[in-house]
């Protein structure tokens, strides 16, 4: 999996898990000099079908920190989760397979949110 997107990571793992996903998370060419990636209501990059309903996830590399306080000040989010939506943080990093070994291995920390964490 050298070189995929945290969203690729994301998605190939749902999929694996055998939910059904989607990004919708969009590249706008024209804006700005370089372009700009646009999420969904702010705070979504993929929407899943889960066993628990829908659920979106904001995927991202090592920026817990600053994607986790992204989506509790973002105006949306609480919406979502009182309509009845899931919401989900999966920040990709490198760990160690197994301690004091030296194989290295890619995994999500995941935070799952509750409109309790809006407050």
């Amino acid at each position: 999996m050298k070189g995929l997107s945290p969203t690729q990571r994301t998605l190939r793992q749902l999929r694996q898990g055998g939910y059904i996903c989607g990004m919708v998370e969009r590249f706008l060419p024209h804006a700005g000099p370089f372009g700009k990636s646009v999420d969904l209501f702010g705070c979504i990059d993929i929407i899943a079908i889960t066993p628990r309903g829908i659920c979106g996830i904001q995927s991202c590399g090592n920026d817990f920190a600053g994607h986790d306080k992204k989506i509790l000040v973002n105006e949306f989010a609480l919406e979502w989760l009182r309509a009845g939506g899931t919401l989900e943080l999966w920040a990709w990093r490198r760990v160690k397979y197994k301690r004091g070994g030296k194989l290295v291995v890619w995994r999500p920390r995941i935070r799952v949110y509750d409109v309790k964490d809006f407050g």
